[in-house]
């Protein structure tokens, strides 16, 4: 029987076990392994240079692994008419034939997603206030990220990557493809992966974190439970420090005799022994904990080195 790369709401959306990729001497990722589900909205986040525009060209069939295993809805991507068919992959610097508008684009997008909704295109057009009859290269670096916005959305592909595509966009051209993203998937499900450096701006956007770092992954957690991992604590120095000893801590900072450390995830009795020794209890934002984490592993990278 032959198999078909065809979405289920059971099987993983990706399976990757093991996976390295090397060019040359330099190793991109290595050995890395993750497992995306269904129907959820991902966070692939990172620093420059981390690894995830790799891991997303390895996942859209762009590239060979070095080793290691890599399946999309149960399959090889590579060469896969089948997996891709079911693929919508936006990149930052996403190329078109130079004597392309707007509306060739728009116009032979039916002919790669079966799911395609001009209603919704035209929609979104008309937000994004994207000239349709001016050639692509005369576009400006906002409007061209509108056009490949707005192909992710209406495409509807049940495993669409964004690889940064909405960076030329302002903030309020941001903001509406956040709020049409959110409407969209909750009336049409599909698995949604954002690849950004823009963390706070979509942190309330995402169900699930991986974090890669050097070309590993640092953090693969629930997106709550990744919010509720870390603490900040402010106080006296004193009290700070006695407070903090033994724990893991992610952070210092402070002034005169006043510090601020964040450490890792906290308990109720450890809540109410700070509160009781006089210590301010904060929240750390996702793109908080990330720079936090990213840096301590920096610091771990370079004592090992």
């Amino acid at each position: 029987m032959t198999s078909t790369a065809t979405p289920t709401s059971i099987a993983p959306a990706v399976r990757v076990e093991g996976l390295t990729k090397r060019f040359g001497s330099f190793t991109a990722i290595d050995d890395v392994s993750f497992t995306v589900k269904p129907n959820k909205i991902y966070g692939l986040l990172g620093r420059n240079g981390a690894g995830k525009t790799t891991i997303m060209q390895l996942l859209t069939g762009q590239d060979f692994v070095t080793s290691g295993e890599v399946r999309v809805f149960g399959e090889k991507p590579v060469e896969n008419a089948r997996v891709l068919q079911n693929i919508c992959f936006i990149k930052e610097s996403q190329r078109y034939p130079d004597d392309f508008m707007p509306k060739h684009v728009f116009r032979s997008a039916p002919w790669f997603f079966e799911n395609w909704d001009a209603e919704f295109a035209e929609q979104l057009i008309a937000e994004f206030r994207l000239p349709l009859n001016r050639r692509i290269k005369k576009l400006s670096r906002g409007q061209l990220s509108a056009v490949g916005v707005i192909v992710g959305l209406a495409s509807r592909a049940p495993l669409t990557f964004f690889d940064e595509p909405y960076l030329g966009l302002d903030a309020v051209a941001r903001q509406i493809f956040y709020d049409r993203l959110l409407e969209d998937y909750a009336e049409h499900p599909r698995t949604v992966i954002l690849s950004t450096h823009l963390i706070d701006e979509v942190a309330n956007l995402l169900e699930h974190v991986i974090v890669i770092d050097q070309g590993r992954i640092l953090m693969d957690q629930d997106a709550e439970e990744m919010r509720s991992s870390a603490t900040t604590v402010v106080g006296q120095r004193g009290a700070v420090e006695a407070f903090v000893t033994g724990r893991d801590v992610l952070h210092r900072d402070g002034i005169g005799g006043l510090a601020s450390v964040t450490v890792g995830s906290l308990t109720p009795s450890d809540r109410a022994e700070a509160v009781s020794a006089g210590l301010e209890l904060s929240p750390v934002s996702l793109q908080q904990l990330i720079v936090r984490k990213t840096n301590v592993r920096a610091t771990e990278f370079e004592q090992s080195a």
